[in-house]
């Protein structure tokens, strides 16, 4: 499944990126410090440094996904997305 954070418009050179999976109430994160984490790391990539693919989907990936950027030289400087998936 390939989830999209598309940036439109940013003057900071390299803005962070970070997605985040929040179910039943626990927040943790998927892509944190330029690097995917816990149980993500074998499984999951980014693409064109926004779009997080996450490969052997199950039921237990079913959640919100927070896509948040940060970029400092802008005007809004943080901005997220949620988006969720459903893994029937």
């Amino acid at each position: 499944v390939e989830l999209s954070c598309i940036i439109k418009s940013t003057v900071t050179p390299d803005p962070r990126i970070e997605w985040k999976k929040i179910r039943d109430g626990e927040t943790s994160y998927v892509f944190f410090d330029n690097k995917m984490q816990g149980d993500f790391v074998t499984r999951a990539e980014i693409l064109s440094r926004t779009s997080l693919v996450i490969k052997n989907t199950t039921r237990m990936d079913t959640a919100t996904y927070r896509c948040e950027v940060a970029a400092p030289s802008d005007t809004k400087n943080i901005d997220e997305i949620n988006i969720q998936l459903t893994v029937q």
